[in-house]
């Protein structure tokens, strides 16, 4: 592989964005210029970009030298950049979200023999909010609260639910022995909720950039956890972080709470 020599120093980690032409990608090289601890050293896009390191539209092209790659590209994409980072033996963080279950598969399994950062989300706040659900629902599905997420992005984005949304039922679930099931749309069936069912909606327009809420609606109160992404560079500055966590990590599987215990 080619070594890049760099301007800011020998300890600084060495990133290869995989999807460098995309918004995500774009917030991420725009955070990591300013970063005195990283660097863009080469990127990967389907479609030619100009940008200050080299850039390549395959990935089994790139024979760069570095430390970590952080995707933010598409579903579809996401099997070779694990195949890869199996061939480099190179940590990978993986921000796409959409996988379908054989990649899911497929990632545990490469675990196995590399890092891998994987997370719905990359905003510390939203994990946060994962951490605290967990505590709050042991309280309130005891005492009747019934659980609804709604979730709206930008009118591109094309997977929904999106991946936060799951991420933050999942927490739920799991704090409370995987007793819920999701439903996504109570058109085609005329009866009332069940207890056991943690409702989950998707909103589609505009430019927004994200927004999450989870009610619990009780008994003449509800409580109610928000998270508002105002810009992507809150997801970018996650991304770059979570490439530092893991540059000299041993294989295994690592997620934002992983960053967050050791805050």
């Amino acid at each position: 592989m080619l070594k890049i020599t760099n301007e800011k120093g020998d300890n600084m980690i060495k990133i290869i964005m995989h999807g460098c032409n995309g918004k995500m990608g774009q917030a991420i090289c725009k955070i990591v210029e300013q970063d005195e601890n990283s660097e863009i050293v080469a990127g990967i896009d389907i479609n030619p970009v100009n940008a200050p390191f080299p850039t390549f539209t395959d990935i089994n092209d790139c024979n760069i030298e570095a430390d970590v790659i952080i995707d933010f590209s598409t579903a579809t994409a996401v099997d070779r950049v694990i195949d890869y980072c199996l061939n480099k033996k190179m940590p990978v963080v993986i921000c796409t979200t959409g996988l379908n279950e054989n990649t899911i598969n497929k990632i545990e399994e490469a675990s196995k023999h590399i890092p891998i950062f994987k997370s719905a989300n990359m905003s510390l706040g939203i994990n946060l909010i994962a951490s605290l659900l967990k505590k709050a629902s042991a309280i309130l599905d005891e005492n009747g609260f019934d659980i609804e997420i709604i979730e709206k992005h930008h009118n591109q984005k094309i997977d929904a639910p999106s991946g936060t949304a799951l991420l933050l039922a999942d927490a739920i679930n799991e704090a409370m022995d995987n007793k819920f099931d999701y439903v996504y749309d109570r058109s085609q069936v005329r009866e009332k909720r069940s207890n056991k069912e943690i409702g989950i909606s998707a909103i589609r327009g505009g430019n927004i950039v994200g927004e999450h809420s989870v009610i619990y609606a009780g008994k003449d109160e509800i409580i109610e956890f928000t998270h508002f992404a105002h810009s992507k560079e809150v997801f970018a500055i996650g991304a770059v972080k979570a490439s530092k966590f893991l540059a000299n990590k041993p294989a295994g599987k690592y997620d934002m709470q992983n960053i967050m215990d050791s805050l």
